[in-house]
């Protein structure tokens, strides 16, 4: 059959990252720079419904906790993977992820706040 085991002869074989190879240097470097910047809140993800409760539920523990931080809604497949995310939606406080994979609670996201700037 020779579907198995099969060689790339003559071609050189490249890494890509989890976006298949579609970035390139320029789009990695504002990622890593975008993450690189501190003292701010994201939430990352696609812009479904999830990722919007959660913004919102940020939004709502921001104004409890009477923080004026500004929220950043960052959906480039490229600067979500710089933060090693794969599972959407995400919040990042401070350059840090504190969840992901889940829609947090108004009062989860307080108590993750609380203690990552408390």
């Amino acid at each position: 059959m020779g579907l198995f085991g099969k060689k790339n002869k003559g071609k050189e074989e490249t890494t890509s990252c989890c976006c298949g190879g579609n970035c390139d240097a320029e789009s990695m470097a504002k990622a890593e720079t975008a993450k690189a910047a501190g003292a701010s809140v994201k939430i990352l993800g696609s812009g479904c419904a999830k990722c919007n409760a959660l913004e919102a539920a940020t939004r709502e523990a921001l104004g409890k906790l009477g923080m004026d931080t500004a929220i950043d809604h960052v959906t480039d497949f490229s600067q979500i993977a710089a933060y090693g995310v794969m599972t959407t939606p995400a919040l990042v406080v401070d350059g840090k992820v504190v969840s992901f994979g889940k829609v947090l609670k108004t009062d989860e996201v307080v108590k993750v706040l609380q203690k990552v700037r408390g």
